[in-house]
This record gives structure tokens, sequence and C-alpha cells, in this order.
């Protein structure tokens, strides 16, 4: 059982992250115009197949979201998920929810069956994880042993750092010596790792799940 400053620390920060995004919902799409092809990129590497069933955590507006479609066509679930609520309104007005069901949740707590997902993309997620470990075990549990996790950024660590005015130092949660061992401690096996100024992506591979009901919900 969690300690109550340890589910005090989860709600702070539930709630800066909810208010960062919040008040930056409206402009993202414009902010951000030409990371389309990234995204695209990104599941296309994921190895989708039709008939499959894909989270994307922490989906923002949903930019991913007609790209996963298009790789599981319209005998498969695409689920957007994201904590917070504007967010998703610009997703809907974009017209995304026509390519996957919008949820308002945690990203790491998905609201699906454990063993049901075929796969997940995070882009841009696990810096706002409060705890990275127990969130990526936590979101394994809701993937089939086999599944599929990518870890997106349509910019590189580097790229970004400068963005943001930082720099990018060892500690950082992306660099994969800090990720491989990470993720596996998590349930997770590291497969692929890119790190260039145009994306980070990394892709790892669901080790040990339980075997998936038939109900997704």
């Amino acid at each position: 059982m969690r300690s109550m400053s340890e589910r005090r620390t989860r709600v702070y920060d539930r709630d800066r992250v909810r208010g960062f995004f919040a008040a930056r919902a409206a402009e993202w799409d414009r902010k951000f115009p030409d990371d389309g092809p990234a995204f695209a990129a990104a599941v296309a590497a994921m190895g989708l197949r039709p008939g499959d069933r894909v989270l994307d955590a922490g989906c923002g507006t949903g930019r991913a979201l007609p790209a996963l479609r298009a790789a599981v066509g319209p005998s498969g679930v695409v689920l957007g998920v994201d904590l917070t609520e504007e967010m998703l309104r610009e997703a809907a007005r974009a017209g995304r929810g026509g390519d996957g069901s919008l949820v308002l949740a945690d990203a790491a707590a998905p609201p699906v069956r454990t063993g049901t997902l075929d796969a997940v993309l995070a882009a841009g997620l696990v810096a706002h994880l409060p705890e990275p470990g127990r969130d990526l075990a936590a979101l394994g549990r809701a993937v089939r042993t086999g599944g599929v996790l990518a870890l997106f950024h349509p910019v590189g660590r580097a790229a970004l750092a400068a963005r943001q005015g930082r720099e990018l130092t060892a500690d950082d949660l992306r660099a994969e010596p800090n990720l491989r061992p990470l993720l596996r401690a998590a349930g997770w096996r590291l497969t692929g790792y890119v790190d260039e100024p145009s994306r980070f992506l990394a892709l790892a591979v669901r080790e040990a799940a339980p075997e998936a009901p038939d109900a997704l919900y």
C-alpha cells in the first residue's frame, strides 16, 4: 500500500501536468504543425496489424490517432487516453475522435482489462510520470505478452533539451543506459533505440503479462 506522502506526490504531479497542458492545449497543434510525418513513422515502426488493439497513452490532441487507425484498420481498436480534458477537447475539435475513442484518464492506468492491448504508443509521456518504473509496469499490465511499447518524441533528446533551455545530463531517464534497466524491471525488453535530432524512439516488447481475455473493457 502506498504511503500518504506517495499518494500526495502523485496527486500533485497529476495536477501539475494537467495544469501545464491545459494552458497550452488550444495552441498545441499550431505550435507543432510539422510533427505528423514523425508520428506516422513511429507508428509504422511498431509493426501493428489489422485488428490490433492499441493505446495512445497521453494522446494529447490525438496527433497519432489517424496513423494508428490506418495501421489497425476498421477491425482494430484505437484508444486515446489523456489526463487533460482540454487536450481531448482539441482532439475532438480536430476530428480525431473519428479515428479512436478519446478517454479522460491517467495514461499510466488505462481503463482496460489486464492483458488486452497489443501495443502502446507513449509520445512524450515518460518525463511526466511521477514514478516511471512503477507506472511503466502498471501500463504493461494492460498489454499481452509479446505486445509492443513505443516511447516516442518527434525530436531527439538533445534537440528537446535545447528547446527547453536545459542541459542534457547523464541521468536523463531516456538515455539508453538508464532506460534499458528501467524497462527491464517493469517487465519490458528494449528491442530498438534511436536518438537523433529528428526523433527519439525506443521500442520494447512485453515479456511477462497474463493472457488477454476476450473483452477489452
